[in-house]
C-alpha cells in the first residue's frame, strides 16, 4: 500500500514537472515596455511564426513551417502594397501557403502600422 502511494506521488510530481516545463517553453513572448502600436500588432499576430526578430521562430519550425525572414534585404526591397496584400490575403496567392490572411482581423490603419514596424526589423 505504501509503495503504491509513493508511486502515485512520484507519477503526479513527474506529470507536474513535465507540464510546467512545457508551459515554460510555450510561453508567449513578452511585449517590450513602451511598444508602439505596430509592435503590439506584430506581437499579437506575427511573432509566433516570424519570431521576435522577424527571422522565424522555433515554434514554426516545430510544425515544419518556414515563415519568411522579415529582416532580410529581399523583404526590405518589397513595396508596401505587395506586403500589405500578403497580410490581407495570405501567402497562398503568391505561393506561400503557410501565411494566413488577416483582412478580417486588421484594418487598413492596423496594416499600415504593422508595416512600419516590420520595416524596422531589418535594421535591428
Amino acid at each position: 500500500m505504501r509503495r503504491a502511494v509513493l508511486m502515485l506521488a512520484a507519477a503526479i510530481a513527474g506529470i507536474g514537472l513535465f507540464t510546467g516545463g512545457l508551459a515554460w517553453l510555450l510561453n508567449d513572448p513578452k511585449l517590450p515596455a513602451g511598444a508602439s502600436r505596430g509592435e503590439r500588432l506584430y506581437y499579437a499576430y506575427c511573432v509566433h511564426c516570424h519570431g521576435r526578430d522577424g527571422r522565424g521562430s522555433w515554434r514554426a519550425a516545430l510544425f515544419l513551417l518556414r515563415p519568411g525572414n522579415l529582416a532580410s534585404p529581399r523583404v526590405a526591397g518589397e513595396s508596401d502594397g505587395y506586403l500589405s496584400d500578403i497580410i490581407k490575403t495570405g501567402g497562398a496567392p503568391v505561393g506561400r501557403p503557410g501565411m494566413p490572411a488577416f483582412s478580417a482581423q486588421l484594418s487598413e490603419e492596423d496594416i499600415t502600422e504593422l508595416l512600419k514596424y516590420i520595416r524596422t526589423l531589418g535594421a535591428q
